[in-house]
This record gives C-alpha cells, structure tokens and sequence, in this order.
C-alpha cells in the first residue's frame, strides 16, 4: 500500500516491528515520532527561577549558540529537537518558568539594535 505520495506504507499486522523498532519503542514509548532526517532552526527564550537559571543555561549550551541573556539559537536535527524539549521539561518548573520556542525552518535575517552580546560570526 502506498500512501498520497506514493510512499509505500507497511502493514504493521503483516511485519513484525524490527529489533531497531522495539529498541526505540521501550526507549522512548510507542507514541513517539522517530525523525530520520531534517533540520530545524530554533530560537528559545526562557524566564526561569533564579535556582534553575545555570541549569537551563548549561543544557541549552550544549545544544546552540548562546545569543544574550535567556535567549540560545541554531540549526538542529528534529531529533535533537525531541530531546532539548524533553531535556528543558526535566529542569523547568511548569507552575513557576516560562520557555518560548520558536520552530524555523532556516535562520532568519536578523537586526540587532545596540551592543551585540555574542556575535554568531564569532561562533566557529
């Protein structure tokens, strides 16, 4: 069976769920969404508590480019995508922080009005 783009679907009744499938499943849960391929750009704000500031600032440096306070952006894969926003739920307060993410599909033009805190150019 193909679906409208003429991709061929597989009959989960028919083939059993390979070795990879299972792994991933127990790993993340059957609900989960496994992204192969593709790249998203992103931009994510975040007003925390003061005793979780370091903890989400250190995460998200892992990940992108610092831009200036509370605000971190850059190109990642989908999957990585999946984990920054399961890894900032671990560390957040949902009753008490705020993080706004914004989904790109490329780097936008940016203009920035007064001192740059970290210039991307100087990002190697």
């Amino acid at each position: 069976m193909r679906d409208s783009a003429g991709v061929r679907q597989l009959n989960s009744s028919n083939h059993p769920p390979s070795e990879y499938q299972r792994i991933f499943e127990n790993y993340m849960g059957k609900s989960s969404k496994l992204y192969l391929v593709g790249a998203v750009y992103v931009v994510i704000v975040y007003d925390v508590g003061v005793s979780r500031v370091n903890k989400v600032k250190k995460f998200l440096r892992q990940h992108l480019n610092w831009v200036q306070n509370s605000v971190f952006e850059g190109e990642v894969t989908r999957a990585e995508f999946e984990r920054i926003k399961a890894g900032i739920l671990d560390l957040i307060d949902e009753d008490e922080d705020s993080v706004i993410i914004y989904r790109l599909r490329s780097m936008p033009k940016r203009e920035t009005f007064g001192v740059e805190k970290n210039p991307l150019e100087d990002v190697i």
